[in-house]
């Protein structure tokens, strides 16, 4: 049954890795998988979350770095060296890799992990821009298997490890909130 699995999983990062190559989604897709071309995004966005928005809303910009730590940490440092997976890059000579290749472990995709917790995350507080960022996760971690460096069930693994998290995170910072609200600070 494994060898089904691992025959489909190959199967899939083949024709997503080669058979969908063009150079319009080569120069798209390694764009935005690399992480140093969001991040001055990524500080506008916290920036003006911090500026502009009232207290609840910089209450939540603050744990949005903390969730990026707690998500990264477990998928980087704790699951990826609890599974050993073999990336897709270092397993086969043909992989069509975009990027520079890494020596680091595949499952789960941090890409992924870390974009559904916090798209999850974000989605509770600001539901009116759902589909902007579950449509935003999804690239990021769609491009992981397109650049060639992770299978889709490294990605598809990391998105709903991503979520769990994000879910988790959510239950505990609402109890933090209500535990505020019921000593009366606001």
């Amino acid at each position: 049954m494994l060898e089904i699995f691992q025959s489909i999983d190959t199967s899939l990062l083949y024709f997503i890795n080669k058979t969908l190559s063009n150079p319009l989604f080569d120069k798209f897709f390694v764009l935005i998988t690399q992480v140093k071309n969001w991040y001055l995004v990524y500080f506008i966005l916290w920036l003006a979350i911090m500026i502009k928005g009232d207290r609840r809303t910089r209450i939540t910009g603050i744990y949005l770095l903390i969730l990026i730590i707690i998500s990264d940490q477990i998928s980087s440092h704790l699951l990826k060296n609890l599974f050993h997976r073999i990336r897709p890059c270092n397993h086969f000579s043909d992989i069509n890799l975009l990027i520079n290749a890494t020596k680091t472990y595949s499952f789960p995709s941090s890409h992924a992990v870390n974009n559904f917790s916090v798209a999850y995350f974000l989605i509770k507080y600001f539901p009116q821009n759902r589909n902007w960022f579950f449509v935003t996760a999804s690239l990021v971690a769609f491009s992981r298997i397109y650049v060639g460096a992770h299978y889709p069930s490294d990605v598809l693994g990391g998105a709903l490890i991503g979520l769990f998290i994000g879910y988790v995170f959510y239950i505990l910072t609402s109890k933090i909130d209500l535990s505020f609200i019921k000593k009366g600070i606001k």
